[in-house]
Parts: C-alpha cells; structure tokens; sequence
C-alpha cells in the first residue's frame, strides 16, 4: 500500500500534479504582493516576480494540452444525446483555451510580438470560459443522475444483489458525486479568473477574489488528481 511519500512522487508525476502545484504558487504569491505591496514594496516585489514565473511556467507545462479536449471526443464524448453535445462544447471550448495559450505564452516571453499577448489572452479566456460552463451543465446533469440512481438502489428490492453489493455501488456513486463537485468547484473558480480577463470588473478583477479563486481550483485539482 503507498504512503504518502508515494502518493506524493505519484501526484508530481503528472502534469496536472505538478500544474496544482504551481498553480497554489502562483495564487499564494499574488495573495502575499497584494498584502504587503504598501507596507514592504521589496518583498512584494519579490513575490509578483514568483507569481509571474509561476504563471509562464503553467503555460509551458500545458504545450500540446489542447489535444486531451480532442481524444475525450475521441473516445468517451458521452453516454446520451444532450451529454455528447455538452461534450463537444465544452471541449471545443477548452481546446481553442489551450492552444491559444501556447502563443499567449509565446508572446509574454518575447519569442512572437508581445503586442499579440493581448488579443491572445482575450482568445484564450474567452474559449475557457465557453468550456468551463458547458463543463458545468454536464457535471450538474451526471449529479443529478447520480442522486437518482442512488435513490433506486437505496429503494431496490432486487434479490439478486446482496446489502454489501449495493452499498458498494452506492459509494462508488457517492464518490463520484465528491469527484464532480470538486470539479465545479474548479470550473467556476476558474471561470471567475477568465471573466476577469474577458470582461474586467471591480468584482471579478480584485485582488482578492482571483487569489482566492485561483486557490479554490488549485486545491480542488489537488482533491482529484491526489492518488487513492
């Protein structure tokens, strides 16, 4: 059986394990520059030049990410009609994200004109935001699904299947209800972030807010990529 240890070796073996983790870097520091950016400007400074590098980072872990949107269509788009259709939005929406992110980050860098960094990140988060809320309306759909199904086995009669066999199905539905949820979570905390970018608001564009909602989607990729 792994230890944490293990678990841990495991999680920063994949790319989303290692993309959680900068991420939490990412957001964690632009918390800290925003907290002190008045009172100590050099360690705020310190800490906005990590939050940067953690963002360009991000973006070179994600070359050719726009490509999983793709084989999902490929292989599993959905059960039914209406999740099949989610499917091809959501992921459309989410490969146009990642792979106008690659010059994004082209751009940033200086590799491509940085006068392109603009119309790219406004691509890019438009794209995302598409995706994150077809995402949103599949999760919701499977969750509602799930608390049927669940309801059917608590309520089943079946002779065939025995008390341990059903709680068995009716943990395996809870925890993919958990899975879904942290999913959300994410979705909308980053869907937050790229309304910031799309349409900048007092609200969306504070400090605060995009820390904590980079943290909320951080964690929560942490909860479902975390090895069992």
């Amino acid at each position: 059986m792994n230890d944490t240890c293990d678990k841990l070796v495991i999680f920063l073996a994949k790319r989303d394990g290692i993309d959680k983790l900068v991420k939490t870097f990412q957001y964690v520091s632009k918390l800290v520059n925003w907290h002190v950016e008045t009172t100590q400007p050099d360690i705020a400074n310190r800490f906005k030049q990590w939050e940067v590098a953690s963002g360009l980072s991000r973006k070179a872990f994600r070359t050719g990410r726009f490509l999983t949107g793709f084989n999902a269509l490929r292989r599993n788009p959905g059960s039914t009609n209406t999740l099949r259709f989610l499917a091809v939005l959501s992921n459309a929406g989410e490969m146009v994200y990642f792979f106008f992110d690659h010059f994004l980050w082209l751009s940033r860098i200086g590799t491509i004109d940085a006068n392109l960094a603009k119309k790219m990140s406004f691509i890019s988060a438009f794209g995302e935001s598409v995706g994150y809320v077809f995402f949103i309306i599949a999760d919701f759909i499977m969750l509602k699904e799930g608390i049927k199904a669940e309801r059917k086995l608590r309520m089943s009669k079946e002779e065939s299947k025995s008390e341990e066999e059903l709680e068995k199905e009716i943990e395996k539905i809870k925890g993919d209800r958990i899975m879904r949820l942290m999913a959300v979570a994410a979705n909308v905390a980053d869907l937050i972030i790229a309304l910031a970018e799309i349409q900048p608001n007092p609200f969306c564009n504070h400090t605060l807010t995009l820390g904590i909602s980079g943290l909320v989607s951080a964690w929560a990729g942490w909860y479902r990529n975390w090895p069992s």
